[in-house]
């Protein structure tokens, strides 16, 4: 005979020629060679040397154990002394009781949505990883969630935790912030058929995401769209004259004929405007001529204008003097005086006649 100890906080489990017999609890035993026993530690799981099925029939065995049976599609989150420990995937599991507090979750695959009691601290866990699919809406955003094709909820930001499985889930998500979109470089003919490219601005904010992302495809392209042929439709109908001098009620009609169109697209226009009128070459050299001949007119204007009241002025300066001897006289000592600023020296001959026709000169005849 042999003598076999089972410790404590320790398991044994008795067989004879290889058949089960019996589970074994702490103490010291005596059995024949034939047989043997398997001594298990109560800390950890049991991994059974026969068929799980044989020892389950042993009633004292399965009042010592906890079994766990997940199924396909199912996972079990397993937690020991209230932390978790691991993931259990589809199969049959036996614990010990009485050392190790064991708890298990089972969470069923087939739902999309998480179980309530998960701790979401656990869904960062490299065990989870495998079994769940996130999402994320950021703060400036909405997002619309589809389910297998089908339009399911508004998601508000936030992260969003669903398990893994068959079901397709997709979230289609839309800036809330306001955006621009511009329109460059379009080339477009004015009434008459100048041709020129416009760079145009349009600031826009989604207000209804369901109308924006269910009820319509890329609306974004779609109002650039509508911006493209309100731009035509407007500026075919004015004349390059009209369009540069109007060229701040572009930005108005534009914003009123897209408006309504808009909101069926689930947005909203906050501004608009001509960033840039671009004229070919040809254009621009014949507008520079425009504007230099035009330039040209006003400064003729101007000057004969000032030779207009020049003359004027002198024709009533002419008639003062013809009226009035003594301001004819003044008039002449002004000019004397000017011609005498610009000369330094003065020779004079003749004698005494000299005085009277200096006489003649200043003084004014009676």
């Amino acid at each position: 005979m042999k003598n076999i100890k089972i410790n404590t906080w320790k398991k044994g489990l008795l067989f004879k020629n290889g058949n089960y017999v019996k589970m074994l609890d702490e103490g010291s035993y005596w059995y024949w060679p034939w047989y043997a026993i398997i001594e298990y530690d109560m800390a950890k799981p049991i991994v059974p040397p026969v068929n799980l099925n044989i020892l389950l029939k042993d009633a004292s065995f399965v009042d010592a154990t906890i079994v766990v049976e997940v199924k396909n599609n199912e996972i079990a989150l397993q937690y020991e002394n209230g932390l978790f420990v691991y993931v259990l995937t589809p199969g049959k599991y036996v614990f010990w009781k009485g050392l190790v507090n064991y708890e298990f979750m089972i969470c069923n695959l087939n739902n999309i949505e998480m179980d309530q009691g998960i701790d979401r601290s656990l869904l960062s866990r490299n065990e989870l990883l495998n079994y769940i699919r996130v999402f994320t809406v950021d703060a400036h955003e909405l997002a619309v969630m589809y389910v297998d094709g089908k339009y399911r909820d508004i998601m508000k930001p936030g992260v969003y935790f669903y398990w893994k499985n068959n079901t397709n889930i997709i979230f289609s998500k839309a800036d809330m912030r306001t955006i621009q979109v511009e329109v460059s470089g379009q080339e477009m003919l004015t009434k008459d058929k100048a041709a020129l490219r416009i760079n145009f601005y349009t600031q826009y904010q989604v207000i209804d995401i369901v109308k924006a992302l269910v009820n319509n495809k890329e609306f974004d392209k779609q109002l650039y769209v509508l911006i493209q042929l309100a731009l035509r439709e407007y500026i075919g109908s004015l004349t390059l004259d009209e369009l540069l001098e109007k060229k701040e009620s572009v930005s108005e009609y534009i914003k009123e004929a897209i408006t309504l169109r808009a909101e069926n697209l689930g947005i909203s226009i906050r501004e608009s405007g001509i960033k840039d009128i671009i004229l070919p070459g040809e254009m621009k050299e014949i507008m520079n001529q425009v504007l230099i001949a035009e330039k040209k007119a006003q400064a003729n204007t101007i000057l004969r204008r000032e030779e207009t009241a020049s003359t004027r002025n002198l024709l009533n300066t002419a008639k003062l003097m013809e009226d009035n001897a003594m301001l004819f006289k003044l008039k002449e000592m002004e000019y004397v005086e000017k011609i005498a600023d610009k000369i330094n020296n003065i020779s004079l001959s003749g004698g005494n006649q000299i005085i009277d026709q200096l006489k003649q000169i200043f003084v004014p005849a009676r």
